[in-house]
């Protein structure tokens, strides 16, 4: 093997970055360290290794939904390179009374983690995001924060690169009256004009402009998302639904299944 001297007066710059962060997951690696995946808003979703990850000192701080400052530095730019990583927000901690939204936290999460490719930069994600969990932390009993989680659901569909088209009747053209969703095209469908086929489709919630939905919003939200979540990104990887986001939609169902608003 031939070593090539560098020319004295050449300096080599190692790539690195710091920035604003949301923890994605964790899995241990070796005895001590972690791989930790973040969301940033500059360099998307990234991974890197923190050492001492699986220490009881760095437990608070890795867990899924935390904000932390975050410094990345690597030899080469296509190596997983090391991780730095200091609190901001310990987000999942004004949760822990409240079972439903820590399954919403950790369903938005996992979907992050395994929808999004490496190192593409997502500055409207990550603030919808941010503005997701800002909501989720409002006292609200009737859960109205589960509307804000379709629609972010909706655009990370949309980040993916599948975009529902819910402005219009696919069949007619009108805006009005819309009630349902093609589970194959993405498009509303006006009550009505969906024939023999009315029973094949996706309910649309009256949030997004439905007008006969026979479910709970809620459920129907989640059922629509989750059916081209799973079909169009997910499926496309060759890999199911992350099973948070399945125990997200199994809870609200326990909760509103069967009920029409």
């Amino acid at each position: 093997m031939t070593h090539r001297a560098i020319p004295s007066g050449i300096s080599i710059t190692m790539p690195e970055w710091n920035e604003e962060a949301l923890i994605l997951s964790v899995r241990p690696h070796g005895e001590s360290s972690a791989v930790v995946t973040l969301l940033t808003p500059r360099q998307g979703r990234h991974a890197g290794l923190v050492r001492g990850g699986n220490s009881s000192r760095l437990r608070g701080t890795l867990q899924p939904g935390n904000r932390v400052q975050a410094a990345w530095r690597a030899r080469l730019p296509e190596q997983l390179g090391q991780m730095t990583l200091e609190l901001a927000q310990a987000v999942p901690a004004q949760f822990l009374d409240d079972r439903l939204r820590l399954a919403g936290l950790a369903s938005s999460c996992a979907l992050l983690d395994g929808a999004l490719p490496e190192r593409e930069a997502q500055p409207g994600l990550y603030a919808a995001t941010q503005a997701l969990f800002d909501m989720m932390a409002i006292e609200d009993e009737e859960h109205r924060w589960l509307e804000g989680y379709v629609r972010w659901e909706l655009g990370l569909l949309q980040a993916a690169g599948f975009r529902l088209d819910l402005d219009s009747c696919a069949v007619t053209g009108e805006m009005d009256r819309l009630a349902h969703v093609s589970p194959k095209s993405g498009r509303a469908v006006a009550e009505g004009a969906a024939g023999d086929f009315s029973a094949r489709m996706l309910a649309l919630p009256r949030f997004l402009g439905g007008v006969a939905c026979n479910r709970h919003d809620f459920e129907a939200g989640l059922a629509l998302t989750g059916h081209f979540l799973e079909r169009r990104v997910f499926a496309a990887h060759h890999v199911d639904l992350p099973p948070q986001r399945r125990r997200l939609s199994d809870m609200v169902a326990g909760l509103y299944g069967g009920l029409a608003v």
